[in-house]
């Protein structure tokens, strides 16, 4: 694999870096607003479509989460940047099959939603009564967030509100998971802090069986001080921050 190169950023790195900045101010001021530290809240840049040479540029401002919704996409990306030391998060749907590629080199899955996927990601060999001396090497786990649906449309990503404790309680017995909260997307159509509202409700309530699950992910490039004063620790902004996608067929 070519070593990745730090030494030619791309020509627009300077409304990159206006865009990024502009987003930190932002957040900044949301997190004042809502009587908490901008420290305490994870910006991931969604870079789906984008180029690897934005993602260094990225890095070279001081950027080190990173979200990706396609497989094949995300799992190059991650290889051909891996010299970067980059945490590379999952916000996309993970196909059953695919679940043990994603966690190869996704820290962060952003979309468990069903028994299945827990099932999938799993990791039994955390659990062996193997000896210390064992050859073979450590499974490591991965850090997850259950996605809520916030719709009534089944085929939305996501578990329904009503089916969230019979997960939670799968991915709290799985090995080699760790729940670290809830995830959400608002709907179209509806105010967004209402809908983080109703996020920060059932978060409440999955506190009560996960007293370690702090974290909720929500919020993007239009509504993340919406998300921010209803208690977002992790935002997910692509185009606020990277600029338009390219075109992709």
């Amino acid at each position: 694999m070519t070593p990745t190169t730090w030494t030619s950023p791309i020509s627009s790195s300077e409304n990159l870096s206006d865009r990024l900045e502009s987003v930190r101010a932002g957040i900044t001021d949301a997190a004042a607003s809502a009587g908490r530290s901008a420290e305490s809240i994870t910006t991931v840049v969604i870079t789906k479509f984008q180029p690897a040479s934005l993602i260094i540029d990225l890095a070279h401002l001081g950027v080190r989460d990173f979200g990706e919704n396609r497989h094949q996409e995300a799992q190059a990306k991650a290889a051909e940047l891996a010299d970067l030391g980059l945490t590379w998060h999952f916000v996309g749907q993970v196909q059953g099959k695919k679940a043990r590629a994603v966690r190869t080199y996704a820290s962060v899955i952003h979309s468990v939603d069903r028994t299945s996927l827990v099932n999938a990601l799993s990791s039994p060999a955390l659990t062996s009564s193997a000896p210390s001396s064992s050859a073979a090497p450590e499974v490591s786990g991965v850090d997850c967030f259950i996605q809520v649906n916030l719709t009534d449309d089944p085929a939305r990503g996501g578990v329904a509100p009503a089916g969230l404790e019979p997960l939670v309680d799968d991915v709290l017995s799985a090995p080699g998971l760790r729940l670290l909260g809830l995830m959400a997307v608002a709907p179209l159509g509806e105010e967004p802090r209402r809908a983080f509202a109703r996020v920060r409700a059932l978060h409440e309530g999955l506190r009560r069986m996960a007293p370690g699950a702090t974290a909720l992910s929500m919020g993007m490039s239009g509504d993340y001080r919406d998300a921010i004063l209803e208690g977002a620790t992790h935002l997910r902004i692509g185009t606020a921050i990277t600029g338009n996608r390219p075109d992709h067929g």
